[in-house]
């Protein structure tokens, strides 16, 4: 396994680290966790050079940081740096966070969390925690030894990234990256920005959700095999990712041995601009494939939103493209089970309202048509 020195905390962590959000379970409830399955590929995977154990208050319903802690016990919570995040959106007051942290605490049942986030800061929830004193929660958990060192996860745009990372003397951060998100969120100009600012850098997403491993098209496969060292289509986006110098760590959500071994495999073998002219070629091409597939340009402002009548513009929009880009069954499922129906294209009455708002232009109107015939017809 690689190891890396972690932004300002003048500690190494392992460039693949556990996401402990994707557990098996014994039944469609979340919370019902493959104890001793989830124990076992946790412990093999730290037996494997895993150092950085990654969970939340909310992962599977709130039992995550419960089975970590058990995964942990006999020796193993030595081994390790935990990382897990204050649930920003439930905070109301400044008791809040102290609260939240101290269960935390308690369900991970150590007296320390090596690296604490903010969790999924977007515009409101950032506004809402400045607002109840989060730097004198920061400068008060450090201070009192509850959490060695403090970050944030990010789920916005570039703007509000930097002025994050302005803000406060922070040591990391996490933020979605992947090649075919180079540009989304805080992105490659992100990455950088953290980096020259001396933060640790934890990439999560570096699959987009599993869709670039899993139910890949013929035309992406021909240009994989085109490849003169064969790789699984995970593997090529884990080196991607693995040969930025800027990024310190990869979380997988894993959740089979061989996965498991796969990423350890991995992460153990690429260093850092190992990737040759040749094989970055291949990447573009594929990017450039999967651009192709796109049938709106939408990137998810959201300066469209609110709509009127209640249309989620860009869930539609994310969930047409995908269904087009990657697993059309899949992102029908999910349009037709998980959005609400008051959320659907159907609703729109073509107000305008959207395209007056839109920065790209986009014909909205038409395009949900689009996507009406494509998932409701």
């Amino acid at each position: 396994m690689q190891y890396k020195l972690f932004g300002k905390t003048n500690e190494k962590v392992s460039r693949l680290g556990f996401g402990c959000m994707r557990f098996h379970t014994n039944s469609d409830d979340n919370k019902d966790i493959k104890e001793e399955l989830a124990i076992k590929q946790i412990r093999h995977a730290i037996d494997g050079g895993v150092n950085y154990i990654d969970t939340a208050y909310n992962y599977h319903g709130g039992e995550s940081e419960k089975l970590v802690a058990k995964a942990l016990k006999n020796g193993y919570r030595e081994k390790v740096k935990i990382a897990t995040k204050l649930p920003s959106w439930l905070i109301k007051t400044r008791q809040d966070m102290d609260k939240y942290l101290n269960e935390q605490l308690e369900k991970l049942q150590t007296d320390h969390i090596d690296y604490y986030l903010l969790h999924t800061l977007k515009k409101k929830l950032w506004k809402n925690l400045v607002e109840n004193d989060v730097f004198e929660f920061l400068n008060s958990i450090v201070a009192d030894g509850r959490v060695k060192h403090v970050g944030f996860s990010f789920h916005d745009d570039i703007d509000l990234f930097k002025e994050i990372v302005d803000s406060y003397d922070w040591d990391f951060c996490q933020i979605q990256y992947n090649f075919l998100d180079e540009n989304y969120q805080a992105g490659k100009e992100g990455l950088k920005y953290a980096k020259e600012r001396g933060l640790g850098v934890v990439i999560m997403e570096p699959l987009r959700g599993g869709s670039l491993a899993k139910s890949i098209p013929e035309d992406i496969a021909a240009i994989w095999n085109k490849a003169d060292k064969k790789r699984t289509p995970a593997e090529w986006a884990f080196k991607f990712i693995l040969n930025h110098p800027e990024v310190d760590v990869v979380l997988s959500g894993m959740n089979e041995m061989e996965h498991i071994n796969e990423n350890i495999r991995i992460a153990t073998e690429t260093t850092p601009d190992s990737l040759t002219n040749r094989e970055k070629e291949l990447i573009d091409e594929v990017k450039l494939v999967y651009a192709s597939k796109i049938k709106v340009r939408c990137t998810n402002c959201a300066y469209c939103m609110p709509c009127p009548k209640g249309v989620d513009i860009p869930a539609c929009f994310e969930l047409y493209n995908e269904s087009s880009m990657f697993d059309f069954d899949t992102a029908k499922k999910e349009y037709t089970k998980d959005l609400k129906n008051e959320n659907k294209a159907s609703m729109c009455i073509e107000c305008g309202q959207c395209e007056e708002k839109c920065p790209q232009h986009l014909d909205i109107r038409e395009k949900l048509k689009e996507v009406v015939e494509t998932f409701e017809s």
